[in-house]
């Protein structure tokens, strides 16, 4: 067995002809582009393109399988030039009774089966060609229909203030789920906000791997978070066999944004664009008095949480802090191409150039701020409300 960089949430900006899939994107986020940018510049094994329930993404997909540009694998998901597998997912998102909402991942092996889901869905979906629609049934509705796919079912960043389990639908999931709806939950998605040092407050969740990607909404955002699994090969079934811990496999490791650089790790004021640290239910602004409040991951986490500290499984991944190179000041497009240049892709530069190769290429004072960034060691200004958290640079 050996180890893969997964990033399983990417989403697709417009089909091959220019229609659009998710909005907001970029229009250069096609599923083309995707799988060079990952393969060829990021360093990925393993992708998910998570807009595959739109007709329009699996056309896309089925035209590059009949020019023999991916291969479908034992196993199911897609090769391509031996080095990069994609995977097929469907963003989609549920309503409780309370009128409160989440986004689901579910993924298949093929883009027959994804075909079936698609056509099944676009009953209860108002326009099937676009991204993360409302399927207008609630979350337990949504597992039976993936389980009866035997498609792998992962909520999506459980903890964001919008669109998300923990974040708004529940405060615990046999609030709105049954003992067997929960059991056919494959892996939690933590989103960038959250860390398994946060998730693993929560009882209930110590049951679950943890999974980290990108959410990536352009091609520069993909991978900046993703995961790693020690599996035989890159396939659909080894993927599911190693989130759910079985046969040998499983997560090795979590690389992510420190939770403090997630858009809404603080809960926030959009009014005044205060970060309210001091009230964890702030309801009013003390600044201004407004009551426009977007509460953040690490404040409903303080109110969910079951445990002061963290209660670990035995088997769970570790959570490695890794910065994006893109996130590091001083890092400019010249700078990336002699790394690039040099490392080849995004994941040499982070896990194999030693800081001496760094120097050689980028100088002491960039790579000082490089090494910092892909240890967790570097200084950091929270970010809440929708806007992204900072590095401070600590070398003029």
């Amino acid at each position: 067995m050996r180890q893969y960089f997964a990033d399983l949430h990417i989403h697709v900006g417009v089909s091959s002809h220019g229609e659009w899939i998710k909005i907001p994107t970029s229009r250069n986020l096609s599923v083309a582009n995707i799988i060079d940018e990952a393969a060829n510049r990021k360093g990925m094994n393993i992708i998910g393109i998570i807009d595959a329930l739109s007709p329009l993404v699996l056309d896309d997909l089925e035209t590059l399988v009949e020019r023999d540009y991916m291969t479908l694998k034992a196993g199911g998901g897609y090769g391509y030039n031996n080095e990069l597998t994609v995977l097929l997912g469907a963003e989609i998102e549920t309503v409780e009774q309370s009128g409160r909402t989440s986004h689901t991942l579910v993924y298949l092996p093929d883009i027959g089966t994804m075909r079936e889901l698609s056509r099944y869905m676009s009953s209860h979906i108002k326009n099937i060609n676009l991204s993360s629609q409302n399927a207008k049934m609630p979350l337990k509705r949504l597992i039976k229909i993936a389980a009866d796919f035997e498609g792998v079912i992962i909520p999506a960043h459980v903890f964001t203030p919008h669109k998300s389990l923990f974040g708004v639908c529940c405060n615990r999931l046999t609030e709105i789920l049954s003992d067997k709806e929960i059991a056919l939950i494959d892996a939690i998605e933590l989103g960038l906000s959250a860390d398994s040092q946060m998730a693993d407050r929560i009882a209930e969740l110590n049951a679950f791997s943890f999974v980290t990607n990108s959410d990536a909404h352009s091609l520069t955002k993909i991978a900046r978070e993703y995961t790693v699994l020690l599996v035989e090969n890159a396939s659909f079934d080894e993927f599911k066999k190693a989130i759910n811990n079985t046969g040998g496999r499983r997560i090795t490791a979590n690389y992510g944004l420190d939770p403090r650089l997630g858009k809404y790790h603080r809960t926030f004021c959009k009014a005044c664009g205060n970060i309210l640290t001091p009230d964890l239910d702030a309801k009013i602004c003390f600044v201004c008095g407004s009551n426009k409040i977007i509460n953040g991951v690490f404040d409903r986490i303080e109110q969910l949480a079951d445990y002061t500290l963290p209660h670990h499984p035995s088997w769970r991944a570790p959570y490695c802090y890794q910065i994006p190179l893109e996130f590091i000041p001083g890092i400019g497009r010249k700078a990336m191409e002699k790394l690039l240049t040099r490392f080849h892709t995004e994941m040499g530069i982070l896990h194999l150039a030693t800081k001496h190769d760094l120097t050689e290429v980028v100088g002491e004072g960039l790579a000082y701020e490089i090494d910092k960034a892909r240890t967790g060691q570097a200084q950091i200004e929270s970010g809440g409300g929708g806007l992204y958290g900072k590095l401070v640079r600590t070398r003029g």
